[in-house]
């Protein structure tokens, strides 16, 4: 049915579904395994479901305050201290109906119509829709596989005088790969030179697999008040539907983020803020999901080598990626996907829906954190398919 673009927001009116519910959507419909969208297959930590449960029977579940319960706040704030040696207090710390919510707040408080935004593709597909709907322009900046590396060059050609803010998503989804000392210390001195706020999705943060902590933008010289931090409850307990996301910033930008929030969502349920709360306190708990995880990374990884499937590096997130060219695969990476999903019954997401112009055109991004019998069967089905259609 044709839409009456006049009639509708022209973000909206020419707006396909997302790729990523239209996979879990055909899933679904076919009964295929979803490596497609990023969730577990498990209920989440049975500890947080208990402190969940419990809040919903002794705690309020009334409107909780617009900025998040304290206790949340507070032990975000303890969270980042110990895990990252921020220093912040509460005043700092928004909570959010999820990190989604808390990119179109920062969004919505930092850019102004006319205003362009830095975004490095592959690019969650929510960044460029929220940037033209303030009225302002995304800028591509193409990382190039299969390391993806953050070039200089690159950004400095972007920035013209109407560049704003810089979204980095550090680390990245899809492709698992991490910016280094060097590339962060060089995007904040790029931010400082060009007077730019820097919006960090930083949802990955825990789903590391190098050994190494994470670091925000936020930590580096003359940043501290030009970075605001998003973190997401859904990524570090593997508890994606209860959408618990928040903002850290200085104070002045903070309120400001908070303003915005306030007519998004307003508020956040606070039986799970508090269950968060809760479970933001165990590093046991936090570190054991992180471990699982791993393992459920190198399942996969491991069987779609022996497949002959070549497997691009990467070292955080829920996802592995795969180059199909170099697979001996002669699909582009939308076809591979629709193919895989109706002829093997295996959803996957193509990475060329994460770019603004489509291209490359030969990467596919896997799902890893699934059961063991999950992965098995999954990989089995794939071998299969690369085995009936590649050279």
């Amino acid at each position: 049915m044709a839409v009456d673009r006049q009639r509708y927001h022209p973000v909206y009116a020419g707006m396909a579904t997302t790729i990523f519910e239209k996979m879990s959507g055909l899933s679904r419909e076919l009964g295929a395994i979803n490596l497609g969208q990023g969730f577990p297959d498990d209920q989440g930590p049975p500890e947080l479901i208990a402190a969940a449960s419990r809040a919903l029977a002794e705690r309020s579940n009334q409107y909780p305050p617009m900025v998040g319960v304290p206790e949340l706040r507070d032990a975000i704030a303890a969270f980042y201290a110990r895990r990252q040696g921020l220093s912040l207090s509460r005043e700092q710390v928004i909570i959010t109906s999820g990190a989604t919510e808390a990119v179109a707040a920062a969004l919505l408080a930092l850019v102004q119509p006319g205003d362009e935004v830095i975004v490095f593709e592959p690019a969650y597909d929510a960044y460029a829709p929220m940037i033209r709907r303030c009225g302002a322009t995304p800028v591509f900046v193409r990382l190039a596989p299969p390391d993806w590396r953050y070039e200089q060059e690159a950004i400095a050609r972007a920035i013209t005088a109407r560049t704003r803010v810089l979204i980095l998503n550090d680390p990245l989804n899809p492709t698992g790969s991490v910016a280094s000392d060097t590339e962060l210390a060089m995007l904040a001195d790029i931010c400082v030179r060009h007077d730019l706020v820097a919006i960090c999705d930083e949802v990955w943060e825990q789903v590391r697999f190098d050994g190494q902590p994470h670091r925000s933008l936020l930590t580096y010289p003359g940043m501290g008040d030009r970075t605001l931090k998003i973190g997401s409850a859904g990524k570090i307990f593997g508890v994606t539907g209860w959408k618990i996301g928040w903002m850290c910033a200085a104070p002045e930008m903070a309120g400001m983020a908070a303003r915005a929030h306030q007519f998004l969502t307003f508020t956040t349920p606070p039986a799970l803020q508090y269950a968060v709360a809760e479970g933001l306190t165990d590093d046991t708990l936090i570190d054991s999901r992180t471990a699982g995880w791993a393992a459920s990374r190198q399942q996969l990884n491991d069987g779609l080598v022996q497949a002959g499937f070549a497997v691009l590096p990467g070292v955080a997130t829920w996802f592995t990626c795969i180059d199909l060219a170099a697979s001996r695969l002669a699909l582009d990476d939308v076809t591979f996907a629709d193919r895989a999903i109706h002829e093997a019954g295996v959803a996957s997401i193509p990475v060329s829906t994460l770019f603004d112009d489509g291209s490359p055109s030969s990467i596919v991004r896997l799902c890893h954190c699934k059961s063991p019998e999950m992965i098995d069967t999954a990989v089995a089905r794939l071998a299969a398919f690369r085995v009936a259609n590649g050279s």
